[in-house]
């Protein structure tokens, strides 16, 4: 159940043409639907200020489908994640309206549009084998409702690319920073700016980058204050959390 649904029934009752026995029972009902492989929780939208997503990995074309037409029912967005062009087929037989983004391996259906931040929320990659994983967290943070721009292989290996953007980074309110190979790029941004930097390790690179442990470190051990981490490859993670830092400056009547 999102915001909009929850406040209609409250006026329904305010208005007395709900019970309170009645707006209890649906209220009660609509906590999760069980799927029998799946519990899918209905609340977090209010809990959390979006609903559940769905991490298609591991999960049947099938199954993730059905999640979606639960998740879609209560009257929210939907976002899947690490999707597969077999996994949007499942969803759009059900969602015309779904929307595959390629690159971010991300389904998207929009159908609820809440106020947007005044914030902008700017996603850097340092290098072109890193957009994947920024293109999960642009798609992330603006199904979020947020006004997201990028800056795209602006690495440290040709530092001159990201100095040229001084200004884009000045204006905006959180910045992504996305870098495999040894990850410099998080700090030397978290020290140009005074804003919060959320830093994504990629698992791009050759053997000594660990996989992305080389990059995570790095940012882990950043010497610029104001830089956060999420786990290697998180583009959903740090969309997410760089969409919740944006909204911090949002009254609670505007959320």
């Amino acid at each position: 159940m999102n915001r909009s649904r929850l406040q209609s029934l409250l006026r329904q009752v305010r208005a007395g043409k709900l019970s309170v026995l009645e707006a209890m029972t649906r209220l009660r009902g609509l906590t999760f639907d069980d799927l029998g492989f799946a519990k899918v929780d209905h609340h977090r939208a209010l809990r959390c200020g979006f609903p559940e997503v769905i991490f298609c990995q591991g999960k049947t074309p099938d199954e993730a489908a059905k999640i979606a037409q639960s998740i879609l029912k209560s009257g929210g967005d939907l976002l899947a994640t690490r999707a597969t062009p077999e996994y949007y087929d499942a969803i759009r037989r059900h969602s015309p309206d779904a929307v595959y983004h390629q690159k971010a391996r991300c389904i998207v259906v929009k159908r609820c549009s809440g106020p947007k931040p005044k914030g902008r929320i700017l996603v850097i990659c340092a290098g072109t084998s890193d957009i994947p994983v920024a293109e999960e967290a642009r798609v992330t943070a603006e199904v979020m409702d947020n006004n997201v721009t990028t800056l795209y292989d602006v690495g440290v290996a040709g530092i001159h690319r990201l100095l040229s953007s001084h200004k884009e980074l000045q204006e905006a309110n959180v910045l992504v920073v996305v870098a495999g190979m040894e990850g410099a790029l998080a700090s030397v941004v978290g020290g140009l700016v005074a804003r919060p930097v959320v830093a994504v390790p990629t698992s791009v690179g050759y053997g000594a980058s660990f996989g992305g442990i080389a990059p995570l470190l790095t940012m882990l051990n950043s010497c610029a204050a104001g830089v956060t981490v999420v786990n290697i490859d998180n583009g959903f993670g740090a969309g997410y959390v760089a969409s919740l830092i944006n909204r911090t400056g949002m009254s609670r009547e505007e959320d």
